[in-house]
């Protein structure tokens, strides 16, 4: 079927071409060009289409150089937490972030390459059997006991958080995820997995970063496994008051004569202007407003972050103020869901405890 698709050297059970016909154009997107990179790409998506409708994966485990660890962890990336997942492969000792992303994949390096079996492969390829043959004759024991909650946190709403996770940690597991893209996408995928019993969303910093140019930036996706997932839903504005850009050097000219903050040595924080706290209002308002689960959103009037106090950095009340406009413009009041205004900032103890009550609120109706 073309010059990409190779005579097989040993028999399977399931041939290239059923992968490829789970491709939304068909078989001959994926095997019937002679561009390599784009059946490689096309091949990946069939197989993540493919391997997530099963319901056979105990486990997988794959072997590769650099197209078959794309087209492999394509699969893997779509299965959920917790299903084990080795790939051995040629690029396992470099840079794994395109492969492994935010899944939970375990990545073996082969040392040697593919092309034909050596003593030092046939070892490695034998303790990657055992590994995956292991975890899948030995499942985890399914977690009984407390429902999982997701938190998003960052270094200014710490002290909200963390508050909030003491209040509630006798009745449910809480993850805190670091807002800083991975985060929050970590998080939704959880709620996508059924792994999660709702969403404590305290810090949406990374709209700010995906709006304006920095460096720890959500997806266009962000909020999506809310609307999805329906699941309780509490959230805040926090740390969008700032994009994230690395050393100062690093801040693009545009935004040189900003107010920045020195966060540490690595990290330098710009203050979102009124314009753009009004663009990200209406986009966090926006999405939240698809949302037919129940949510509750809670804006803290005296700021949205430790930064943003009177006497801060980036104390800016004329900012918040558009920033919090936007919002409610976009997020309208149905009945299981509301906007609550609080006089306080973020990080003040009665906040925590409001974003509390309205979660057991919803929960507990």
């Amino acid at each position: 079927m073309g010059t990409i698709c190779q005579d097989r050297t040993v028999e399977v059970e399931v041939s290239a071409a059923e992968v490829a016909a789970h491709h939304p154009a068909g078989v001959e997107a994926v095997l019937g060009g002679d561009d390599r990179g784009k059946a490689v790409a096309a091949m990946g998506e069939a197989f993540a289409n493919f391997i997530a409708e099963r319901e056979d994966v105990a486990a997988v485990i794959g072997i590769g150089g650099g197209g078959g660890t794309s087209i492999v962890t394509t699969g893997m990336r779509r299965l959920a937490y917790g299903v084990p997942k080795l790939m051995v492969s040629t690029l396992a000792s470099g840079d794994t972030t395109p492969y492994v992303d935010i899944s939970d994949i375990i990545m073996m390096p082969s040392v040697t390459d593919m092309a034909g079996l050596n003593g030092l492969s046939r070892t490695i390829l034998h303790n990657a059997a055992q590994a995956i043959a292991g975890m899948a004759m030995r499942p985890a024991p399914r977690a009984e006991g407390k429902p999982a909650l997701g938190l998003t946190m960052f270094g200014v709403t710490t002290p909200c958080v963390t508050s909030i996770t003491q209040r509630l940690r006798d009745d449910y597991d809480c993850m805190v995820f670091h807002a800083t893209g991975t985060g929050g996408r970590t998080m939704e995928k959880l709620a996508d997995s059924a792994m999660l019993a709702g969403l404590l969303d305290i810090t949406t910093t990374e709209v700010c970063d995906l709006l304006f140019g920095g460096v720890l930036p959500a997806t266009e996706d962000r909020f999506g496994a809310v609307a999805r997932t329906r699941l309780p839903y509490v959230g805040a504005p926090g740390a969008c008051d700032m994009v994230n850009f690395w050393a100062p050097e690093t801040v693009p000219e545009r935004y040189r004569n900003r107010n920045l903050y020195r966060h540490n040595p690595n990290v330098t924080l710009m203050r979102t202007n009124a314009e753009e706290c009004r663009a990200i209002g209406e986009w966090i308002g926006t999405r939240l407003d698809a949302c037919e689960g129940p949510l509750r959103f809670l804006i803290p009037e005296k700021g949205v972050s430790a930064l943003d106090i009177e006497g801060g950095a980036f104390f800016d009340p004329e900012a918040d103020a558009e920033l919090f406009a936007g919002i409610e413009s976009a997020l309208k009041p149905a009945a299981n869901r509301r906007i609550e205004r609080l006089p306080f900032n973020i990080n003040d103890p009665e906040f925590a405890e409001a974003a509390v009550a309205a979660f057991l609120e919803m929960v507990r109706k």
